[in-house]
């Protein structure tokens, strides 16, 4: 009962926020058609590189949502404590490679590796999981080469994002998780009601309702982010561009803040970094790496799952780390 009023207020709140979503663009519409918005430069180039993101990425972000809830759902526990019974040799590159397994993105990722971690996975395996599996999982490669293929740098931005993905998650995993998993995590009771049974029925209905919150949670910040990559492209002098695009390091660090204040889905960024077609191609892998690891939303998933020393100590780790990839990147295909 208490999970069919859960999913009824869910729906309810969705509808609401999707009516609300529809007669703002209406009234935005209806706006640009009066002032004759339209006819300037600036506005046509906006609609036309927004458009041209949320179309592409879309998709993946369907897809993603859809992978996401079938793990949640139909993929029990025992799988992942398989891993947990390994030596922690082991257990650390075959936690950070499990998200080629496992696709889910960087806010699904948060819970699975505190449910690793309290099911008695070494604590710097679930980070390396976490940390590995919104970029190296088949969805995210998958639309990064759909993303970059017009421009032939398809498997070289697949490859580089794995390469640099998976040796932060490695770096980061071992570094951090060696304090042992009650200097890490927060206390907090995983006695949960998760909403279904183990009925058929009920599995279907939680594996709707995860979908659903998945896609339409990812869907806004693959708007926001597309609207945020469009106004660069339309607004921002291409003078500013350029200064800050003329130098790799300078480059790499200003889509480092870039990504982590648009914070969008590992699944369709991709298509937001290829569009900053001014900066280097190394500072748009540092965008594409960084953006899964540490953004905005994740400040606030990670501060109510883990101690405040992990986002200082994943910062220190991130940013030289991924500033040398980008870097050496860059000079590779030079």
């Amino acid at each position: 009962m208490a999970a069919t009023e859960t999913l009824v207020i869910r729906r309810g709140v969705r509808l609401r926020t999707w009516a609300t979503a529809v007669l703002s663009l209406s009234l935005l519409l209806a706006l640009v058609r009066i002032f004759e918005v339209g006819d300037n430069q600036s506005a046509q180039t906006f609609a036309l590189v927004f458009t041209a993101i949320v179309a592409e990425a879309l998709p993946f972000v369907l897809v993603g949502a859809f992978a996401a809830a079938l793990l949640e759902v139909y993929v029990p526990d025992r799988v992942f404590e398989r891993i947990a019974r390994l030596p922690v040799a082991l257990q650390l590159p075959a936690a950070a490679t499990g998200g080629f397994m496992f696709p889910v993105c960087e806010c699904g990722s948060v819970p699975v590796a505190r449910r690793l971690i309290a099911k008695g996975m070494h604590p710097s395996a679930g980070l390396a999981f976490m940390i590995a599996s919104p970029i190296f999982n088949p969805i995210v490669l998958g639309s990064t080469w759909v993303a970059y293929k017009a421009r032939g740098l398809g498997l070289e931005m697949v490859l580089g994002r794995a390469g640099v993905g998976l040796v932060l998650a490695l770096v980061a995993g071992w570094a951090i998780g060696a304090e042992g998993a009650r200097d890490l995590l927060r206390p907090r009771s995983d006695n949960c009601d998760h909403g279904y049974d183990g009925s058929s029925d009920s599995h279907r209905g939680s594996f709707t309702s995860h979908l659903t919150d998945d896609f339409f949670y990812m869907g806004k910040f693959l708007i926001l982010g597309a609207a945020l990559a469009a106004t660069m492209q339309a607004l921002v002098p291409q003078t500013l561009i350029g200064g800050a695009a003329s130098s790799p390091l300078i480059a790499s660090l200003a889509l480092m803040a870039v990504a982590f204040i648009s914070s969008l889905c590992s699944e369709a960024d991709a298509f937001v970094a290829v569009s900053f077609t001014p900066f280097p191609i190394g500072s748009q892998l540092a965008f594409l790496v960084f953006g899964p690891v540490l953004d905005f939303k994740l400040f606030f998933l990670y501060g109510a799952t883990f101690k405040k020393r992990l986002l200082g100590s994943l910062a220190a780790i991130a940013i030289p780390v991924i500033l040398a990839g980008a870097l050496w990147f860059e000079v590779a295909l030079r």
